[in-house]
């Protein structure tokens, strides 16, 4: 399995919340091939791995498939569309960004800004309700193509950076969806000591909505949520982060199952798999939210891939996390 190609594919196919057609079609032909019954549900990627033996726990691993984005509130009668934001989107980062709005036939676009010579030398944080798309298509060539509701997605490629780094839009959380088919890929057909389905969810950017679907559909008895989360860079605190290269992040919170953290503690170490800490004093703001209280709630727990530059079009991984969330998670789930 060509880890980069995969992640790179996934990441540069557009899926905002709401709008995640593509790339779950996309990840769900990934997971055919070792969850032949894997199909589009609720809007979610859903398979079963391997045949499920009776009284085995069934384990859901989960990762999310949507992105933040933009969708289309209004055409201007002067040809440019309004927006408004799907998920946690920096305002700051907006001017000048190359866009792609997902109309009846994709539109490329820019988000409008003003040079500073015509603001009097005064910048500021571009407000949502400020922020419009340029395309240069008048207002009547506008609306024969776009609507109300359409999704725009940041128009970025992957490009490799030093060594095993990559940067692209999307990382979070198609990263962790490669993570997972990888995990399978490892597995092959060891025998589990768990059963286990694979959730590629839905609008998670949106406030976790697929994964609580999801969760009461299968009611699974535990669950790992692989997403990302901060890596250190320039500044920040270095107790509230990781580091890339430095192996997957494992969750510990009082909202998560501690007997799950230290099974994935005792895997990492007797596996010789590095390994992060990732402490959180609450709610992990991932699926693990949902899947922890879903019915009589499931055994949770997060194992997350470092990541620089979250919700922005340039988001940093490295390929080699990715590659030890897979190991980690497939040694997990081994039975030895």
């Amino acid at each position: 399995m060509d880890l980069k190609e995969v992640i790179t594919a996934l990441s540069e196919t557009a899926g905002a919340s709401g709008s995640e057609n593509d790339a779950a079609g996309l990840a769900l032909s990934y997971l055919k091939k070792y969850c032949p019954d894997a199909a589009i549900t609720d809007g979610c990627v859903i398979g079963n791995f391997g045949t499920h033996r009776d009284g085995l726990p069934l384990l859901v691993l989960d990762a999310h498939i949507d992105q933040v984005g933009f969708i289309v509130t209004a055409v201007t009668d002067d040809g440019f569309i309004k927006i408004s934001n799907l998920g946690g989107i920096d305002r700051r980062l907006l001017p000048a960004q190359p866009v792609c709005v997902h109309g009846k036939r994709n539109i490329k676009g820019v988000i409008c800004t003003l040079p500073p010579h015509l603001t009097g030398g005064e910048s500021g944080v571009l407000a949502m309700e400020d922020a419009a798309v340029d395309t240069g298509l008048t207002a009547d060539e506008l609306r024969e193509t776009v609507s109300p509701g359409d999704s725009i997605t940041f128009d970025v490629k992957c490009r490799q950076l030093a060594g095993s780094r990559i940067t692209g839009g999307a990382m979070d959380d198609r990263s962790g969806v490669a993570a997972i088919l990888y995990a399978l890929e490892l597995l092959g057909d060891a025998p589990l000591k768990y059963n286990v389905t694979a959730v590629f969810s839905t609008q998670e950017e949106l406030g976790k909505r697929g994964a609580k679907i999801s969760a009461f559909r299968i009611d699974p008895d535990i669950a790992l949520a692989v997403d990302v989360s901060f890596a250190y860079s320039n500044g920040e605190n270095p107790e509230k982060c990781g580091y890339l290269g430095k192996g997957p992040m494992i969750g510990i919170s009082p909202s998560l199952s501690r007997e799950i953290s230290d099974s994935l503690f005792d895997t990492a170490k007797n596996n010789s798999i590095p390994y992060q800490t990732e402490v959180m004093n609450g709610l992990t703001s991932t699926n693990a939210d949902r899947y922890s209280v879903n019915r009589c709630g499931a055994k949770t727990c997060t194992v997350s891939i470092p990541l620089r530059n979250m919700h922005t079009p340039v988001e940093v991984i490295d390929i080699k996390d990715v590659e030890l969330t897979g190991e980690l998670i497939a040694a997990f789930i081994r039975e030895v």
